[in-house]
């Protein structure tokens, strides 16, 4: 029988002794180091396991002190430095995805989309407004630009069954991102979509990526500061 590969191997070690109450709510996990000579395997591996259950919500990282388990009502949390589809992300954390396609249209660029995706004034290009949602409750709201001449048919998916970064990955395969995160006063579009309250924070994280040389999207993707976190770990 074919063994399960080692970064699932060294997850299912994790979850067992968090299953098993050996390693209770507020416990520090062994380090990635003590885990790595343990397995006898590469420090990429056991951050692979270790991040699998950061984003399914077992773990939590606390800079300079360690890896925690936490409890199940914790934040969730994406990677910074990486992209994954929030569809798979959610249903890692065992919750229900849903998504709810505000606008999909074609759009002529004004002077702000052209800068956004270095295109020329008057281009064609692909617009949608997307809400994401966790058991009903609103996590993300995504702006998204595409450039129509690398993804022609982004504006004919149904983005209530894919998601438009599974259908970009897929098609635009990743070579270059860049990431900028702010704090945000939201407006009252953002504020009505993710239901926030009257005082509370929001994330914005600005996002355009590449497949090879070509600028593909560029997106504004709005979380509520109290149910959702970023992270970025960077091995040294």
């Amino acid at each position: 029988m074919t063994q399960s590969p080692l970064y699932l191997q060294i997850k299912k070690y994790i979850q067992k002794h968090i299953d098993d109450g050996h390693w209770p709510v507020g416990h520090r996990i062994p380090t990635e180091l003590e885990l790595t000579k343990q397995f006898s395997v590469s420090r990429m591996t056991v951050n692979k396991a270790i991040r699998d259950l950061v984003a399914e919500g077992q773990l939590q990282r606390k800079p300079r002190a360690g890896t925690f388990v936490c409890a199940a009502n914790e934040k969730a949390e994406s990677p910074l430095l990486d992209i994954r589809n929030i569809a798979q992300e959610v249903a890692l954390r065992g919750k229900c995805y849903t998504a709810k396609v505000v606008k999909q249209q074609s759009v002529q660029a004004d002077e702000t989309i052209a800068v956004k995706l270095g295109v020329m004034l008057g281009t064609q290009t692909f617009f949608s407004e997307i809400v994401h949602f966790e058991d009903n409750q609103p996590i993300q709201l995504e702006l998204r630009w595409v450039n129509s001449v690398w993804a022609p048919d982004y504006i004919n998916q149904d983005f209530t069954h894919i998601t438009p970064n599974q259908y970009l990955s897929e098609n635009c395969p990743l070579s270059a991102i860049e990431h900028t995160v702010e704090a945000i006063v939201a407006d009252d579009h953002v504020r009505s979509a993710l239901k926030l309250g009257a005082n509370e924070p929001c994330l914005l994280l600005n996002r355009r990526t590449w497949s090879e040389d070509k600028l593909v999207s560029s997106a504004l993707l709005y979380h509520p500061g109290t149910r959702y976190k970023l992270s970025s770990k960077v091995l040294l």
